[in-house]
């Protein structure tokens, strides 16, 4: 459910819209349907968006939207200037985001199958600029440069210098880590009737302006395959990645989870400076309006857990790999796709998933 209101000033006119049923996404426990998190359901309970086409009067765009959830927050400023279509299109950009830091701070439960809060939220702030160059047939690239200010705050929303057991959750071991990064991120998709082929790759530098800031690169790249047989679908993914230079822990690449490993909460497979998840599921019709799945996920931080700042990992027994199997349901509804997924990890435990996305305005 949503409003939408159309205001003109001037030759501009102003696009407001406000969702309150924008998304609902959750991982519960199945049978006691108590979340990954160790809270209630992760609902966005208000989405407002504001788009201006004409800000100055020479076609200039301004984007502001900001979506409200119980436990995390993100407001975006995106301001365009109107450039010819063969140049890099430039996208001055200011975000603010805060969220809890389960991933790699949360206390795995439950023989790993939630993730209970471990008191840290991430609010990140960055400004800078994204240059999105020219599309070819198949490829797409988005180049950026961001100042970046990261700061660790407990559930009071105070700023934070060490986690429940004494470690820093800082770089810098202060309140805050400063930074600037450039990002390179390509894009190759390709699609058939028989199926698709798509790969990203991305790549962070952390350049050191002053002394006391980051000084890193990040690689992650996520490359899927799907392929149709007969009425049915088979899709197959690898993500993986690595950095190298200074890390603060909430850098690294947390596994387990929906979009990860299913069987396990978010994060509890381990979290590391390098990793590497595979994703196997084959979808078939039960009807016009229901899909059935067999899925198949694998991930391990390649042994690099240890190597994370204060080893978060170890201290919270992840066992550093990871695989989990199940099954699902896909409904396609009026209002969005309603996904269910029945996952069990190593451990027997077993996991139930369940998700809205694409809600209807």
């Amino acid at each position: 459910m949503g409003a939408q209101k159309s205001i003109h000033a001037g030759k501009a006119k102003i696009d407001i819209n406000v969702d309150f049923t924008h998304k609902l996404c959750a991982s519960v426990m199945f049978p006691s349907l108590s979340t990954n998190s160790g809270s209630p359901l992760s609902l966005v309970i208000g989405s407002l968006c504001i788009k201006h086409p004409n800000l100055f009067g020479g076609s200039e765009k301004l984007d502001v939207s900001w979506d409200k959830g119980l436990y995390d927050s993100n407001i975006l400023v995106a301001y365009r200037r109107p450039r010819p279509q063969w140049v890099a299109q430039q996208c001055f950009v200011m975000q603010h985001s805060l969220s809890p830091e389960i991933g790699v701070h949360g206390i795995p439960v439950d023989n790993f199958s939630r993730s209970g809060s471990g008191g840290v939220n991430l609010s990140r702030l960055s400004v800078g600029l994204d240059l999105n160059e020219p599309t070819s047939s198949k490829w797409s690239s988005t180049t950026s440069i961001k100042f970046e200010n990261v700061r660790m705050l407990n559930d009071d929303v105070r700023s934070i210098t060490r986690d429940l057991d004494g470690f820093p959750v800082t770089c810098s071991g202060n309140a805050h880590d400063s930074m600037v990064v450039l990002k390179q991120e390509s894009r190759y998709a390709k699609a058939t009737d028989r199926g698709f082929s798509r790969f990203t790759m991305q790549i962070e530098q952390g350049i050191p302006v002053l002394s006391k800031w980051l000084i890193f690169n990040r690689f992650k790249f996520v490359a899927s395959k799907g392929v149709k047989l007969g009425p049915a679908f088979f899709l197959t993914s690898l993500t993986g990645g690595s950095i190298v230079g200074d890390m603060a822990p909430y850098q690294a690449f947390a596994i387990g989870g929906l979009g990860s490993v299913r069987g396990y909460g978010e994060g509890a497979v381990g979290c590391g400076r390098s990793c590497l998840v595979a994703n196997t599921e084959l979808t078939f019709p039960l009807s016009k309006m229901l899909e059935g799945s067999f899925f198949l996920d694998c991930g391990t931080d390649l042994g690099s857990g240890r190597l994370v700042p204060g080893n978060p990992a170890l201290r919270q027994g992840k066992p550093g790999s990871g695989v989990g199997l199940g099954y699902g349901l896909r409904f396609k509804t009026p209002i969005g796709h309603l996904q269910v997924d029945y996952a069990i990890n190593a451990f027997q435990q077993k996991t139930l998933y369940f998700g809205i996305t694409n809600l209807a305005s």
